[in-house]
C-alpha cells in the first residue's frame, strides 16, 4: 500500500517539479503524508467545523457566524490556506450559553471534495470563502506548491481540482494529462486558472484534459456556477 502510494505521488510530483527528486524526498513524502492524515479526514469527523457547517449547526446564516467570530463570541482559527475553522466544543459551548438547541448528529458522507492549487494567498482566500460558504457544502483544501499538490491529489482524492498553471513548479499541460490518464483520478474535474494564457493555449489545456479554463481576475459568480455544474450540484 505504502509503495503504491509513494510511486503515485512521485508520478504526480515529478510532473509538478521534475528537477528535484531523491530518496530524501520519498522520506519527506512519507512524513508529510502522515502529518496530513488528520487534515484530510474531513472537518466534522475530527470535531472541526467550517463556517458553512457551523451555520447549519446553529441554523443561522454563514455571515452571522462570521460576525460572531469577528466579535469574539466564538473562538476560531484560520488554516494556512485561509480557511476559517471552529472546534466543535467551542461552537457548542457558545450555543449552550446562548440557549441555541444542539441538532442531532448528521452524516457528512457524500460531500464533494475540492483541491485549490495556487500560490497566491489572496486568490486562495477568495476562492475558499466563495465556495466553502456556498449552499452546496463542499469540502475544500488548498496547496501552495507542486509538492503539496502532488500529495493531496493522491491522498485527498478531490472530485474537482482548481489549478493555477502559471505557478513556477507546475507543468500544467502534463498535470492535466496525467490526472486524466490515471485510473484512480481520471474522473477528477479540472478547472485551469491563468492570468496570461491566450485562447489558443486554453484550447490546448482542454485538449490535454482540462474541463474548463478561466482567466484572472476571476468572475466568481460564473466560477461558482461552473463548479456546481461540474460536480453535479445543480
Amino acid at each position: 500500500m505504502w509503495a503504491s502510494d509513494i510511486y503515485r505521488i512521485y508520478n504526480i510530483y515529478n510532473l509538478l517539479n521534475p528537477n528535484f527528486f531523491s530518496l530524501q524526498v520519498i522520506k519527506t513524502i512519507i512524513i508529510v503524508k502522515k502529518q496530513y492524515t488528520i487534515e484530510m479526514r474531513g472537518p466534522v469527523m475530527e470535531g472541526i467545523f467550517t463556517v458553512f457547517q457551523a451555520s447549519k449547526h446553529c441554523n443561522v446564516s454563514p455571515k452571522t457566524i462570521i460576525n460572531w467570530i469577528d466579535a469574539g463570541h466564538i473562538e476560531a482559527y484560520r488554516t494556512v490556506g485561509g480557511h476559517r475553522r471552529i472546534k466543535r466544543k467551542d461552537l457548542e459551548s457558545f450555543m449552550r450559553k446562548q440557549g441555541i438547541p444542539l441538532p442531532e448528529a448528521q452524516s457528512m458522507a457524500g460531500r464533494k471534495r475540492i483541491l485549490i492549487v495556487d500560490d497566491d494567498p489572496i486568490i486562495v482566500e477568495t476562492l475558499v470563502q466563495a465556495l466553502e460558504e456556498d449552499e452546496h457544502d463542499y469540502e475544500i483544501i488548498s496547496a501552495s506548491d507542486g509538492f503539496e499538490a502532488g500529495i493531496q491529489v493522491n491522498h485527498f482524492k478531490p472530485h474537482l481540482l482548481i489549478l493555477d498553471i502559471m505557478m513556477p513548479d507546475i507543468k500544467g499541460f502534463e498535470v492535466c494529462k496525467r490526472i486524466k490518464s490515471d485510473e484512480s483520478s481520471k474522473t477528477t474535474k479540472i478547472i485551469v486558472l491563468s492570468a496570461y494564457l491566450d485562447e489558443e493555449k486554453f484550447k490546448k489545456m482542454k485538449k490535454n484534459g482540462a474541463d474548463l479554463c478561466f482567466s484572472k481576475p476571476l468572475p466568481l459568480p460564473q466560477l461558482k456556477q461552473e463548479v456546481a455544474r461540474l460536480l453535479g450540484s445543480v
